[in-house]
């Protein structure tokens, strides 16, 4: 069914209905483009539509309770500066963790590298926030907007035409777009219907999740210690606890998986150390494939893929997020200037804007990804007596630590 923002449906035939705008998926990618557009569909009148799978009108109208089984997202400061401009950070400050030092280490090694937020004059380097509470926020934000919302819905079939795509949709609704956005994940199977391949490299390794209770406060110190099995990344949460992204040689996981909580402890705290202090509790635990994904397609004409979809990077540097929404930015920018040239959200020229503001920094985060996961994945003694000195001069050199500092944190391209 057509819904409107207030989730209730529209009388009306199956018509085309022509929008300048169609994004598909209501996720947090979707949705952080649905707000970034505010500004434009208010002041140009620009047309835009949402479409997502799941159903969404339940989750606005439960009350938010916490839960420790929360899986959350690392947010660089330059993001939350991304989402101040669209109006919603005061709420999603709300249930924010904040990280105010970074600790990163390699076992059996004395290495150590440590980048604080009062270095670069800033109160936090980011922030960590369940995605559950930031998917409310903006969805919350999204039913502030005259946009058309189609939820729960699935595009049935996409046809390219002259001036757009024609989108044929589950709830029996017809829509021409100018401009269509992948931004369903990767999941839907659209983009390989439209003929957009992906190169993927596997990592043989799988990421375990689980939210975890600490005997001390975390104090705002996020950790990223390589060990020769994978990296093991601790990320402060609101109140006492860490989100704990494990990376493990794929079958491996499975053993953990099966363990008892207190024997799960046991050996993460032995493959972890105390730096942390001690770990009291653990949530349910998840587990994924990891691989390195890129679109060979980010653009063409009338269609634009975001987020997942055109990139999938391993978590070691919590850089996946944070470059889809600079993508969020950077089309809309290019949309924006296109708009003042008269030019379609879907042109060629607005499309080839887009491309070029984000080569760069797409290239540059996936290589340093990328290139973490192969030098701390070698287990060789002279590279690994190079990479605690390494670590232990990039602690001693103020100026390359807080570029890099600067890099991760989305202020610098």
């Amino acid at each position: 069914m057509y819904v409107t923002n207030e989730m209730e449906p529209e009388c009306g035939d199956a018509a085309v209905r022509r929008v300048d705008i169609a994004i598909i998926g209501g996720g947090l990618v979707g949705a952080s483009l649905g707000c970034a557009l505010a500004p434009l569909i208010r002041r140009s009148g620009l047309s835009v539509a949402v479409i997502e799978a799941a159903p969404l009108r339940e989750r606005l109208e439960v009350p938010w309770q916490p839960s420790f089984d929360v899986r959350a997202s690392a947010i660089a400061e330059g993001s939350a500066r991304h989402f101040a401009e669209m109006g919603v950070w005061p709420a999603l400050r709300e249930q924010a963790g904040t990280i105010r030092c970074i600790h990163v280490s390699e076992q059996r090694r004395l290495g150590v590298t440590r980048l604080r937020a009062e270095e670069l004059g800033v109160d936090a380097l980011g922030h960590v926030i369940p995605n559950a509470w930031m998917g409310r926020v903006l969805h919350r934000r999204l039913a502030e907007l005259p946009l058309a919302w189609h939820c729960p819905a699935r595009v049935e079939a996409i046809l390219p035409q002259a001036d757009g795509h024609r989108l044929a949709l589950s709830d029996d609704s017809l829509l021409e777009a100018g401009l269509t956005v992948l931004a369903d994940g990767g999941r839907s199977g659209l983009k390989e219907r439209l003929g957009i391949e992906s190169h993927e490299r596997p990592y043989a390794q799988m990421a375990l999740v689980a939210t975890l209770a600490l005997g001390r406060p975390h104090n705002g110190v996020a950790y990223e210690r390589f060990t020769t099995a994978g990296p093991i990344a601790l990320l402060p949460l609101k109140g006492q606890a860490m989100e704990l992204v494990w990376t493990h040689q794929a079958g491996e996981e499975r053993r953990r998986l099966a363990l008892s909580d207190g024997a799960f402890l046991a050996e993460l705290q032995a493959a972890f150390g105390d730096r942390a202090g001690h770990f009291r509790r653990v949530g349910t635990r998840h587990a994924y494939p990891l691989s390195l994904v890129t679109a060979r397609e980010r653009v063409r004409p009338g269609l634009a893929v975001l987020g997942n979809a055109a990139h999938s990077l391993h978590p070691v540097a919590g850089q996946g997020f944070n470059l889809a929404l600079r993508g969020v930015m950077d089309l809309v920018a290019a949309i924006e200037a296109g708009s003042d040239r008269r030019d379609a959200p879907g042109s060629t020229a607005t499309l080839h804007d887009f491309e070029r503001r984000r080569e760069a920094d797409r290239h540059n985060v996936t290589r340093f990804s990328d290139g973490l996961v192969r030098l701390f994945g070698i287990d060789h003694p002279l590279l690994s007596h190079a990479r605690a000195a390494g670590l232990v001069g990039l602690n001693l050199v103020g100026p390359l630590r807080r570029s890099l500092a600067r890099r991760a944190m989305g202020l610098e391209r």
